[in-house]
């Protein structure tokens, strides 16, 4: 590899023990991410083949198998999705790595919305922590997954970092410690080849995104000299149909609005 590469090749050392079985890696896309997860793998691999690895040096103890979830990919033979085919993967990585299994996670629960990725995602780092005890290496763009190095026994950040130089982005891909602190999601379209007309509404778009505070809710907006209970129990009166309630079911309405009147006045909200 460093042969035919212009650029001064960048080693990068891996220590996994008892202490440190997972590694949350951040850092912008081409950061070396998921080359750092596969060439540490398929040192693994040559290892146990017999093979000299290209290392300084190697200390491999006993690996019952490699478990990945790189890529993404629908299968269309059987009419599953994308998200689909990385949920499956996922259930089989968390039913059957053992705390000698090494797994590697790049980029899980991004095949679904922002929400539920970050909660299968994170559910999926606790559980292979807390349950399957395996070594893990676990590649993310989600920021707020890097807190669970904090929560978990044996959990920590590392990241690739890149440096702004003008309009260049020069990717530094050398592993540090702690988590990154941005992704560079523009200066990589911008490598692609994005428009600039597309890059510079997403830059507008990006600086109101995080900017801008959430407007309330009309649903849940209040009056201004309402209170919470007020308007339940006038949307409990307003609920009632008279004309169609027995004189049963009237006095127990009336009995059910005391009480919730009672309720209000035992506990008031300024």
């Amino acid at each position: 590899v460093e042969n035919v590469l212009d650029a001064p090749f960048v080693a990068n050392d891996l220590a996994l023990d008892d202490t440190r079985r997972m590694l949350l890696i951040t850092g912008p896309n081409m950061g070396g991410k998921s080359t750092y997860m596969r060439q540490n793998a398929l040192i693994v691999i040559l290892a146990y083949m017999g093979s000299f690895v290209p290392a300084a040096a190697a200390d491999i103890g006993p690996i019952d198998r490699i478990f990945t979830r790189i890529g993404a990919g629908d299968d269309l033979v059987a009419g599953q999705s994308t998200f689909m085919v990385e949920m499956a993967e996922a259930a089989n990585i968390l039913h059957h790595a053992t705390e000698h299994s090494l797994v590697l996670l790049d980029e899980i629960g991004r095949g679904t919305s922002t929400y539920d990725g970050l909660a299968l995602a994170r559910a999926c780092a606790e559980h292979l922590a807390e349950r399957n005890g395996a070594f893990t290496l676990f590649a993310t763009h989600y920021f707020e997954l890097t807190a669970v190095a904090q929560a978990l026994a044996g959990a920590a950040n590392v990241h690739f970092d890149a440096s702004e130089f003008g309009d260049e982005l020069v990717f530094l891909h050398a592993v540090k410690d702690g988590a990154a602190s941005r992704s560079y999601g523009l200066q990589v379209a911008a490598l692609a080849g994005l428009p600039q007309p597309a890059l510079d509404a997403a830059r507008t778009h990006l600086a109101r995104l995080e900017t801008e505070t959430p407007a309330p809710q009309t649903a849940t907006q209040m009056p201004l000299f309402s209170t919470p209970s007020q308007d339940a129990l006038q949307q409990a009166v307003a609920a009632l149909d008279p004309d169609n309630m027995t004189p049963r079911q009237a006095l127990d309405a009336i009995y059910a609005l005391r009480q919730q009147q009672r309720a209000q006045d035992s506990n008031p909200h300024h």
